[in-house]
């Protein structure tokens, strides 16, 4: 199953942070907090402005970002975790 965002939203995938913090301290899954960085998957066409014509989204497939603790609303799709979200709640893009 395929999964394409409708306006200004943005398919996103966390990415898991190390395990391990620079002291050599293991993290435990439950003391853990959600990723802030994710990858792109899929881009909708944009918001229509006044005229009705697509405003393109800044950000592309691929791209990675970063993204607030509780933003979007996460689905599950053919078993894996994914991140909905507005172009709005996207921070940056990393480089």
């Amino acid at each position: 199953m395929t999964v394409k965002p409708l306006s200004d939203r943005v398919l996103l995938r966390r990415i898991e942070a190390d395990e391990q913090v620079k002291g050599g301290i293991i993290i435990p899954d439950t003391a853990k907090e959600k990723p802030l960085e994710a990858e792109v998957i899929a881009v909708g066409p944009g918001k229509p402005d006044k005229t009705g014509n697509p405003v393109p989204v800044d950000v592309e497939i691929g791209n990675r970002v970063l993204i607030g603790q509780y933003a979007g609303t996460e689905v599950e799709v053919d078993g894996d975790e994914y991140v909905i979200a507005s172009e709005d709640d996207i921070l940056g893009i990393l480089s």
